[in-house]
């Protein structure tokens, strides 16, 4: 069998078998296979797309690459949980949680960020003392004593995608539902969930900047989900403003927190209620949506779910008394409110302005190499829909040095639009894909 075949088969739009599929992946994987030969198979399924079967296959071939959790020794139906990103993505620490006081485990496996915030790992790492990296005996054994445990990312899981991601970044080969859903995929299925919730964004400040590409993308995977045989589901949700009001690792870890007190803001308690529901309808743990969201509820309300929070920090290392007391956060020594001249309504926001707000004070990474200031970010407290007059806040920013205030604030300033009518508030979740 010869890679260059391979190659031209597809370019011409023919279905690869899955010999082929696994052929290369072992081939890429060994490095018989170089990048340039790669890169042209890459490029003709950017064109010619793949079939069902066929980024099923490649999904599966990619997990198989490297470790596979086996997380049977955990009891239970492990429902796993992945977000596309966004800006002011805390759902996974809501989440974990609020999910496992009802006795539905939460086994996860999560990444840092490179961009305008931390990831879930680095926003954990808020927690004094909070250890995100276990062994895997470890892991297995608070979850089945704690019910949530969540760690970095291991290196071994899905080698392959990350080679072959890091070509396709290089290769104007990103943007290929195919490509992106199996990249995805092929972490969540080695990470060795049973079943799988995603969170695919669409808007300003995702990946997926339109419905439509959203849908495909949720669709995919779903279809992705049940080839190799884990159910799973996808929900599609706007991200054309930053979800909840909070931007920043600490910031977030407070609003978080908040919101399992049942003091969230309402975008935020809507979003992780929703994906907490279909979560216990696929462990199991109810026989539709609507139970699901009743229990979600009643967590917030009992309190079950934030004493979970404090059980889960402490379990991990994490000192639990700052679940309660804020000032034991990482804090920013400064604080600065931005006021915008203008009065009307909020029209529109551009996410990614207000993510880039964020990174520039030192949210983010800008690249590998970056380091993270825990404390810094900024809080919105203008949205879509909300009316704003002459000289009101919108924002106030989180820094530790007034070296990159002015960036951030224009930043801020460049995100707004504005309307003199009245704008309606946007729909956050569009629709869920089974």
């Amino acid at each position: 069998m010869r890679v260059y075949d391979i190659i031209e088969k597809k370019k011409l739009g023919e279905v690869l078998t899955d010999k082929e599929i696994a052929f290369v992946v072992e081939g890429y994987t060994d490095g018989s296979i170089p990048d340039y030969q790669m890169s042209a198979l890459l490029m003709a399924i950017y064109f010619q797309g793949m079939n069902d079967k066929e980024t099923a296959l490649l999904t599966e071939c990619m997990a198989k690459s490297g470790e596979m959790l086996d997380l049977s020794a955990i009891e239970g139906i492990k429902v796993d949980k992945h977000s596309t990103g966004g800006v002011g993505d805390t759902t996974t620490i809501v989440l974990a949680p609020l999910v496992a006081a009802a006795d539905v485990p939460v086994a996860k496996m999560s990444g840092r960020g490179l961009g305008h915030t931390g990831g879930t790992i680095d926003k954990l790492e808020s927690f004094p003392g909070f250890k995100v990296e276990l062994p895997l005996e470890g892991f297995i054994e608070n979850v089945n004593k704690h019910g949530v445990a969540v760690v970095g990312q291991t290196g071994n899981l899905a080698p392959t995608d990350k080679k072959i991601y890091a070509l396709r970044d290089v290769t104007a080969t990103v943007d290929n539902v195919s490509l992106i859903a199996a990249s995805i995929m092929s972490k969540k299925i080695a990470a060795g969930s049973n079943a799988i919730v995603l969170d695919v964004k669409c808007g300003s400040g995702a990946f997926m900047k339109t419905l439509e590409d959203a849908k495909k993308l949720g669709d995919a995977m779903v279809r992705i989900g049940k080839e190799v045989g884990r159910n799973t589901i996808a929900v599609v949700t706007d991200m054309n403003q930053p979800l909840g009001n909070a931007i920043g690792n600490s910031l977030e870890i407070m609003e978080a927190i908040d919101t399992l007190k049942g003091n969230g803001q309402g975008d935020l308690t809507e979003l992780t209620h929703t994906l907490a529901a279909n979560m216990f309808v696929l462990a199991g743990r109810v026989a539709t949506v609507e139970e699901g969201l009743s229990l979600a509820d009643e967590l917030i309300e009992s309190g079950k779910a934030i004493e979970k929070l404090r059980e889960w920090v402490a379990s991990q290392g994490g000192d639990a008394r700052s679940v309660d007391d804020y000032s034991l956060l990482p804090a920013a020594a400064k604080q600065m409110d931005v006021v915008l001249e203008e009065t009307g309504y909020v029209a529109a926001i551009d996410t990614e302005m207000i993510g880039k707000a964020a990174l520039v004070l030192g949210a983010g990474r800008e690249n590998k190499e970056s380091i993270i200031d825990l404390g810094v970010g900024l809080i919105m407290h203008k949205k879509i829909g909300d009316k704003v007059t002459k000289g009101d806040v919108v924002a106030t920013l989180y820094y530790s040095d007034n070296s990159h205030t002015e960036a951030a604030i224009r930043y801020i300033k460049d995100a707004y639009t504005f309307s003199t009518e009245s704008i309606k508030k946007p729909q956050l979740i569009y629709t869920i894909i089974r």
